[in-house]
């Protein structure tokens, strides 16, 4: 099993699994491989396929039991069983899952990559980007942008401007960490601690 990091927490738990097994590696450790692939016959990737059965396994391995992921309108997951709030997040190589049965949960994990330099102005305010790192540039707009997706995946669409509506305070980006998060749509103005861990690979965000 391909488990590359698992967190219990008090009010939530949440794993990172590295994709290195084949489909039918990954099909082998649930109960009853033929439903699993029934249940996806619409994904005809081969990527997406291993996807959609590491985050299933990753979920079976922080939950001790097999669950079943459905999907609000809005393409929101949950579990049918609705024993926990449950967040989903995925890039090359990893996939990402956070649960808690006390409160909604996001995670969000984003591959390391120069090309998010050509894009913090599109999803940070003036404000962020004078706050921006230069000697952690890279890092510094990746956790700003996942950290954002991680409250827009507490939040939902009300929040889907996130330039306008998602404000991140000055924090210096660590190997890990945690930095403040607040949303500027409603009058309540809810505010996140959003905890974060950097890697070599990927960055990782959730509350």
């Amino acid at each position: 099993m391909a488990v590359f990091e698992t967190h219990i927490e008090a009010d939530c738990r949440w794993g990172i699994w590295k994709m290195e097994e084949t489909e039918d590696d990954l099909l082998s450790l649930f109960s009853d491989p033929s439903q699993i692939k029934e249940q996806m016959l619409h994904l005809s990737a081969k990527g997406r396929r291993l996807e959609w059965l590491s985050v299933r396994a990753l979920l079976k391995s922080l939950c001790g039991e097999e669950k079943q992921i459905e999907y609000y309108p809005s393409g929101m997951p949950y579990l049918s069983d609705q024993s926990f709030y449950i967040s989903i997040s995925h890039t090359r190589g990893y996939v990402a899952v956070i649960l808690s049965a006390q409160k909604k949960v996001g995670i969000d994990i984003e591959q390391y990559g120069e090309r998010i330099l050509k894009l913090g102005a599109k999803f940070l305010s003036e404000e962020e980007m004078k706050a921006v790192n230069p000697d952690k540039e890279v890092y510094h707009l990746l956790l700003y942008w996942s950290g954002k997706e991680t409250v827009f995946k507490v939040l939902g669409e009300q929040v889907a401007d996130f330039k306008k509506y998602l404000l991140i305070e000055p924090f210096v980006p660590e190997e890990k960490g945690a930095f403040n998060a607040k949303e500027l749509k409603t009058d309540a103005q809810q505010c996140f601690l959003v905890y974060y861990q950097t890697h070599p690979d990927f960055v990782i965000t959730w509350c």
